[in-house]
């Protein structure tokens, strides 16, 4: 389980084929690890993956051909969004998020909301029809693992709004039209959607 809070930023080295998937390499300079073992799981761009092997700075992570079906893609070179698993203690700062994409969306607009590009950020995305119904003005989404809350949503399509802070810590800025972003909506909707189900 996690916040959608970023940790820090980490960098895919290697990318590597390995029995039905890819073995991951990811550089994690600023982070805390060393209480990260083999066997825990940290959030890569929204991703619950599991640790597999460690090297200095470096985690290695196997993703099977399940997972990299259903995400946007692992590419060597690439900035990811990392996220140590909550802990009981830990504040809930964004909102509880499962580590389980739901789908992969596509950024339809991004661009400063001011002219200098020094204030918020808006960021549109076509999420799969099939998770429009868990989508609502004001609720929350996790969009590369980061919590975030929507503001406007029609149809399939939604915007948020990205403070500078959120710019600073995350890849957000880096995406441009077309952008492939992993998709977990909010674990709550999802349930009161199949309570609903069975009340019709």
């Amino acid at each position: 389980m996690f916040t959608g809070i970023v940790e820090a930023l980490g960098l895919i080295e290697d990318v590597r084929s390995a029995s039905d998937g890819v073995r991951l390499t990811i550089t994690a300079a600023d982070i805390e690890l060393s209480d990260v073992a083999i066997g825990d799981s940290i959030a890569v761009n929204g991703c619950c993956l599991t640790v597999v092997a460690k090297d200095g700075r470096s985690l290695m992570f196997d993703v099977s051909a399940e997972t990299i079906r259903c995400t946007a893609a692992f590419e060597r070179g690439r900035r990811v969004h990392l996220e140590k698993s909550l802990r009981l203690a830990d504040r809930l700062g964004g909102h509880l998020v499962a580590g389980h994409v739901d789908g992969v969306g596509i950024v339809a607009e991004s661009r400063a909301v001011t002219a200098d590009a020094s204030g918020s950020w808006y960021l549109a995305i076509e999420a799969p029809s099939e998770l429009a119904r868990f989508i609502a003005p004001k609720g929350s989404i996790a969009v590369h693992g980061v919590s975030l809350t929507v503001n406007t949503v029609e149809g399939a399509h939604f915007a948020v709004n990205l403070i500078p802070h959120t710019l600073d810590v995350t890849t957000f800025k880096d995406f441009l039209p077309g952008a492939m972003v992993n998709l977990e909506v909010d674990m709550v909707a999802r349930y009161v959607a199949r309570l609903a189900e069975f009340n019709r």
